[in-house]
């Protein structure tokens, strides 16, 4: 009879149910640290990283991370107007490499 007791003791032990908590925890923090650690725009590396998010479309943004710093830039989906002068031409060739020629 006594080792019934037990068992049904070991089956409702509120402890057990919170180390299970504390190992699901465990888990989710291990998860979100590695997805950290994936992540191009990591806040602990140094390294220069651009992200380019829908190129071409209207609502194209720019995310340039150098060291601790990000920069941001968003399209307004109109075409550019500037004080610039044309420098040169470029060419693709038939074997798809491009060449750029510079104005004198």
């Amino acid at each position: 009879m006594s080792h019934r007791f037990l068992d049904f003791e070991e089956d409702e032990d509120p402890i057990l149910s919170v180390v299970n908590v504390v190992d699901v925890f465990l888990v989710i923090i291990a998860v979100l640290l590695i997805i950290v650690a994936a992540n191009p725009l990591n806040p602990f590396t140094d390294e220069r990283v651009v992200v380019i998010t829908n190129p071409g479309e209207d609502d194209m943004r720019i995310v340039i991370k150098e060291g601790q710093e990000l920069t941001r830039y968003e399209t307004t989906g109109e075409i550019g107007d500037g004080e610039g002068v044309r420098a040169g031409t470029a060419y693709r060739l038939p074997d798809g490499r491009m060449i750029y020629v510079p104005e004198e």
